[in-house]
């Protein structure tokens, strides 16, 4: 709309009413309008609202003027149709139940230290926050996520090979668009991470499931001639195996001989509570056929919207090209903060409290589940989650809506399947939540089972 002349409001509303009336054919087109005399007397408003409104209406092309006879309605003028009733808003998305996957915790001294480095960067900001920059993110937080990854998870990297993105979904995305093409089968574990999969289903191409057992996914069952290959090797989602060696190895050399692609999320790997985090598998390819995948989602909190991915030489190219003409580069200013947060060794004093808080939430799960008859347990010895096998004869999705309605958050293990048989089971998450919620969320789901 052009910007009206200094006529106030009543100019502003009239204008819209006269528009209103003409778009929805009460007001047919040709006719003649009222004379600004006229309609300004019986509106008892000034007559230079209504020749405002007027010419508001001439500009835009919804009426013309005709000297020595008036404004008129244009011949040809948009008509809008009533539109139906519309339903209510939905309410504001409630707070996630307790035991509900995908929540981060909380940390006060790293969320203050956040806020101060995002300070610092708002008083003295630098020039690359007010151009756009490289698509892969600043080389700063790429060269300090390089040295992170080189020494915690013993990936092969420089910060030329890091694209920073805003998580492991759009890391997966910018994959999908570089290495494959409409209907390339992909194999990906089964059961497996529900995003991903709809990630790459959402993008036509044709899944496989490949069956996880105690060592992981085995590239033995892959189908003939699949293209990529999708793994959670530190820490499986949803069942929290390890990928053995002998089976690291073979899909390695799968991925050399066929030409195809491995990638690697390295999902909750950060939470291992006895012993150092396990080394990547891209870490022992010596063929630049594995994308490395991961994210500050879970570590931090999901609201910062960073993750990385580490990309082989011969696709970087096209995913910088990729991600220039869809979001054009990260956000500089919390890029710049978490640059100085891994830095300055705060990330690191981050991840050794929140394993200690993970490690005591799962404890406090687990006591909490210990009353539930017939349901059995698995420990985990890292990640943010637990799989809990069912009593006889009680299907995971029943018991989902059992724990609903105990203010229980948990996931049917079933859902998670690809192609093969589904496996029955919960999946429970205990990060984000304080251990005395989350033990009485637990204690109430074991008694409504029983």
């Amino acid at each position: 709309m052009p910007v009206l002349p200094a006529a106030g409001k009543r100019t502003l509303a009239l204008y819209r009413e006269l528009r209103r009336l003409i778009e929805a054919g009460a007001i047919p087109p040709g006719s003649k309008l009222p004379p600004s005399r006229d309609l300004a007397r019986r509106l008892k408003t000034s007559r230079g609202s209504v020749v405002a409104a007027f010419e508001t209406l001439i500009a835009e092309g919804f009426a013309v003027a005709r000297t020595g006879a008036g404004t008129f309605v244009a011949d040809r003028v948009p008509t809008v149709k009533p539109t139906a009733p519309r339903e209510p808003e939905a309410a504001e998305p409630k707070m996630p139940l307790p035991g509900t996957l995908g929540v981060a915790m909380a940390d006060a001294r790293t969320l203050n230290r956040f806020r101060s480095l995002l300070t610092r960067h708002l008083a003295r900001p630098g020039p690359e926050h007010f151009h756009y920059g490289d698509p892969r993110g600043g080389e700063a937080l790429r060269q300090a996520v390089a040295a992170y990854l080189r020494q915690a998870r013993g990936v092969r990297c420089e910060a030329r090979s890091i694209v920073i993105t805003t998580g492991t979904q759009q890391g997966i995305d910018l994959v999908i668009r570089s290495t494959l093409t409409l209907g390339d089968r992909v194999m990906i574990e089964d059961p497996c991470y529900p995003s991903a999969r709809a990630a790459f289903a959402g993008s036509g191409l044709a899944l496989s499931g490949l069956a996880v057992d105690a060592e992981g996914a085995d590239i033995a069952l892959a189908a003939p001639g699949a293209r990529a290959v999708y793994v959670t090797p530190s820490h499986q989602f949803p069942l929290g195996v390890t990928m053995s060696m002998r089976r690291r190895l073979a899909l390695i050399d799968w991925a050399r001989e066929t030409g195809g692609w491995i990638i690697e999320d390295d999902y909750d790997s950060e939470f291992r509570f006895a012993g150092p985090p396990l080394a990547a598998m891209q870490g022992m390819d010596d063929s630049g056929r594995v994308i490395y995948l991961g994210t500050f989602s879970k570590v931090l909190f999901p609201g910062l919207r960073l993750g990385y991915a580490v990309i082989p030489d011969p696709l970087l190219e096209t995913v910088m090209a990729l991600r220039a003409r869809t979001d054009r580069s990260p956000p500089t200013l919390a890029e710049a903060a978490l640059t100085d947060l891994i830095r300055e060794g705060h990330f690191a004093a981050h991840l050794r409290r929140a394993r200690r808080h993970a490690q005591a939430a799962r404890d406090t799960l687990v006591a909490g589940l210990a009353a539930a008859p017939g349901l059995s347990v698995t420990v985990p010895d890292q990640g943010l989650h637990l799989v809990a096998g069912l009593p006889a004869g009680l299907e995971d999705v029943a018991a989902v809506e059992i724990a609903r309605r105990a203010g229980f958050g948990v996931r049917a293990l079933s859902t998670m399947a690809v192609t093969n048989p589904p496996r029955q089971g919960l999946v429970i998450g205990f990060s984000g939540f304080a251990p005395d919620v989350l033990h009485e969320a637990a204690r109430r789901f074991a008694m409504a089972l029983g």
